[in-house]
């Protein structure tokens, strides 16, 4: 499959290849729902923490005799029952990691990849590079691009130039091919993606098999 390959005022300049299995695979909802539940539960801190009845001030003595008062039984002041007692069940600080397969986020990658041209939500152009790191000229190249709203510029290397050109606009991120995921795709409305991140694309989805991309994943 083949895309329209643009310069920076978005007339055509020539064509893409684009891999099936990169680009050309049918999502599935309920896996790429996993793989953003599992990345947004790792960028928690794991920073909430609540007192249990032993970690809470006060005395440990009983506050009266266990029988013949005419109240509840009653061993602690510190009991989650009462007030400024313990808390049962709360948060716990510590950071908790859960595991996702590289081989599965690749997939999840590529995935997200593919409903975003399937909405034609990607342009690809030969380069993105500034004379000058001018905010003005990122947004004329965004405008001859029509991408409005949030958009994701997808490099191959680290610009300069381009980071400090781009970061008075809003809803504008760079991101680099090598450290792209479906997260970021997903979340995303336009993605510009330059030729040599995509080669770097193809290349960290080389492994994916190209068998059952029409057959679903």
């Amino acid at each position: 499959m083949e895309a329209q390959l643009l310069n920076v005022k978005g007339a055509q300049v020539g064509q893409v290849e684009l891999r099936e299995a990169v680009f050309g695979r049918r999502p599935a909802r309920q896996f790429l729902h996993e793989y953003v539940t599992t990345y947004l539960a790792n960028q928690r801190q794991g920073t909430a923490n609540t007192k249990t009845r032993g970690e809470v001030s006060g005395s440990g003595k009983k506050p009266w005799k266990q029988k013949h008062t005419g109240r509840a039984r009653a061993g602690s002041r510190r009991s989650p029952l009462w007030r400024h007692g313990g808390v049962t069940f709360g948060p716990r600080a510590g950071r908790v990691h859960l595991d996702f397969p590289r081989r599965k986020a690749r997939l999840a990658l590529a995935q997200a990849l593919s409903a975003k041209h399937s909405e034609g939500a990607i342009v690809f152009v030969e380069s993105l590079a500034l004379e000058a790191a001018k905010t003005q000229a990122v947004a004329e190249i965004l405008d001859k691009l029509n991408c409005a709203g949030r958009t994701m510029l997808v490099l191959d290397a680290p610009d300069p130039k381009l980071a400090l050109a781009s970061r008075n606009i809003p809803d504008l991120e760079l991101a680099l091919a090598g450290d792209l995921n479906a997260y970021s795709v997903l979340r995303a409305r336009r993605m510009v993606v330059t030729r040599p991140a995509l080669d770097k694309l193809n290349t960290r989805c080389a492994s994916l098999p190209d068998a059952a991309v029409r057959k679903g994943d």
